[in-house]
């Protein structure tokens, strides 16, 4: 048995982006830092929230590539001098990827007690109806 993809299937013409982005969200790293929440505020309304204590609005970047929505974080090191007896709060750079459908825009972000939220807002889609006129040879 052959296994098919979504793609070479005789009646999904044209998805091969559609398994493109399966692939990236697959190979994307699933390491768990920072733990993050994705809820849905509304019907074309969602929010991402990350938990980034100890990073400054200034350590974090968020972008969109390609659909992709990316955000990194990257603390400057200030610890000449310091002497740690234990240190247990993680001070490690990230990069959290999330694949946005069409249509998916970022609204916003906002930082607030430790929290980044991420503001997501979906286009409502046109309803479109088309008629083909059939024309003989």
């Amino acid at each position: 048995m052959t296994k098919m993809s979504l793609g070479s299937h005789p009646f999904f013409l044209g998805f091969e982006q559609l398994e493109r982005l399966m692939e990236r969200t697959a190979k994307s790293d699933g390491n768990g830092y920072p733990p993050f929440n994705i809820e849905q505020n509304g019907p074309n309304a969602y929010r991402i929230t990350l938990a980034v204590a100890g990073f400054a609005e200034a350590d974090l970047s968020i972008t969109v590539e390609d659909r992709q929505l990316v955000i990194r974080g990257r603390q400057n090191d200030d610890d000449e001098g310091r002497v740690f007896l234990h240190r247990g709060i993680a001070a490690r750079q990230f990069q959290r990827s999330f694949v946005l459908a069409e249509g998916v825009e970022v609204a916003g972000a906002a930082m607030e007690n430790g929290l980044l939220h991420v503001d997501l807002s979906k286009a409502e889609p046109e309803k479109v109806v088309q008629t083909i006129k059939i024309t003989s040879g």
